[in-house]
């Protein structure tokens, strides 16, 4: 049972520290709505989606009301749209104006799914839709990409991770008129989860149920507060313990969340995600936990460090809190959705070398980078390869959102809004891993993969 002390100290969280639910996303199987015509699959498509989602805004917006908890943004993430263009054929772009339309019809932020799993190589309906991945973002307005070309069973797949170079770009190019955000809604994996709530990365796998809400958690302006209070010389691990504790809290809030959502919409809950995911606002930043543990600035060296405990304690708190943690759980570091990364990024601290070093010990991976507009598909797919194979060692989920900025060049920025944020653009190597790309191929998984 809560008590009064419980309570207060959850209103400072939301009122003072920033603390809120970043989304619920309701997952949707729409491996029923395969069909040979895909004017008849679309239409499937439309109707389940609209039927299980229609009241997700109303049930999200209730929530908020009845506990005072901010809830960010609400959306829907569906099974790999590959899936349905493999059986129906025709212009996959198609389905992207269906995710799209239904979306707006709904009212959520986002829908993800637009996507395709080609760790191994293309199946049906794989290449057709990655080749049409810049269209579909370019001419839609909610609907978020992601294609996975590697894991730690099956290696990563060199054809597609070129493809994908070319894909981003391609969708940076398309958009340029607007901030280049084709390239924004886009990430390349390896070892995706099925369970993601976050955008643009999320898609509803085919081993979960036909629907379910999921919840991501936000609270690094929480962990940084409890951090300030503390002696300069804690020691590291009483610093690990307190972050742990508040990720408990965190967690337990999002459980709630999640588990009344799932009751109001008669759906299954799934899973919570308690990765501290930041924003450009002020005190709501993962750079400002690591500087507040004690480097004078999120790049230094230390970093990775400070950044592998800070990861390993959010997730010990939310295993303790609730037995249905899943998807990515850890901490972001998108450099322009979090003010500290770009006061990083903009001082030449931070770099992407650094970044590089830090996604293999945290969640995901070189998220929201803007870079020179002039850099060669050749230079993207180089970026995700590397990516991809940390993933594919540490057995963990890395992936690839870069922005080609078209027009800009190192030192300009690039502005995007609301949660994206604003970003400048990073400098790269200028030497070119052509050669290497241009062999296409497969990289062999590693030893570890021969676990079984």
């Amino acid at each position: 049972m809560l008590n009064m002390s419980d309570i207060m100290e959850t209103i400072t969280m939301i009122q003072e520290e920033n603390l809120d639910i970043r989304t619920i996303t309701m997952g949707i199987s729409l491996i029923d709505c395969a069909d040979s015509d895909i004017d008849k699959s679309c239409e499937k498509v439309y109707n389940k989606i609209y039927s299980h989602a229609k009241d997700l805004v109303k049930t999200g917006k209730s929530i908020e009301k009845k506990y005072g908890i901010p809830i960010v943004n609400k959306r829907i993430a569906v099974t790999p749209i590959s899936m349905l263009a493999g059986v129906s054929g025709g212009d996959p772009v198609k389905y992207a104006k269906t995710l799209d339309r239904v979306a707006h019809d709904v009212g959520v932020n986002f829908i993800g799914g637009y996507s395709a799993l080609v760790q191994k190589g293309f199946s049906a309906g794989d290449r057709e839709l990655i080749e049409s991945i810049p269209r579909a973002l370019s001419e839609t307005e909610l609907v978020c990409s992601s294609v996975n070309v590697g894991s730690t069973k099956a290696g990563i797949n060199m054809d597609a991770v070129k493809i994908m170079g070319e894909t981003v770009r391609q969708a940076s190019e398309l958009t340029k008129d607007r901030q280049c955000i084709g390239a924004a809604k886009l990430v390349v994996f390896c070892n995706a989860v099925e369970d993601n709530p976050f955008m643009a990365g999320a898609f509803h796998g085919v081993g979960e149920a036909d629907c379910v809400i999921s919840v991501g958690v936000s609270g690094p302006g929480v962990v940084r507060s409890v951090l300030s209070k503390m002696p300069a010389d804690a020691p590291i691990n009483v610093v690990a313990e307190a972050i742990k504790k508040t990720a408990f809290k965190i967690t337990r809030i999002g459980q709630l969340v999640g588990r009344e959502a799932a009751d109001m919409l008669d759906v299954e809950f799934g899973i919570v995600d308690l990765s501290l995911a930041p924003t450009p606002a002020v005190g709501d930043s993962v750079a400002h936990i690591l500087e507040e543990i004690g480097l004078e600035q999120c790049g230094a060296h230390g970093t990775t460090a400070a950044l592998a405990m800070l990861n390993d304690a959010v997730k010990k708190g939310g295993v303790m809190a609730s037995s249905s943690v899943g998807g990515l759980s850890g901490a972001f570091i998108p450099v322009s959705e979090d003010a500290g990364m770009i006061a990083a990024a903009r001082n030449g601290v931070l770099s992407i070398e650094k970044l590089e070093a830090m996604t293999a010990v945290c969640s995901v991976g070189l998220d929201m980078i803007v870079i020179p507009g002039d850099t060669a598909s050749e230079v993207i797919s180089a970026i995700i390869a590397d990516e991809a194979a940390i993933g594919m060692v540490n057995s963990k989920t890395t992936a690839v959102r870069v922005i080609p900025a078209i027009g800009l060049k190192e030192g300009e920025e690039l502005d995007f809004g609301g949660l994206l944020g604003y970003g400048p653009v990073m400098p790269l190597r200028s030497q070119s891993p052509a050669k290497m790309i241009n062999r296409g191929g497969r990289i062999p998984a590693p030893l570890q993969s021969l676990k079984n």
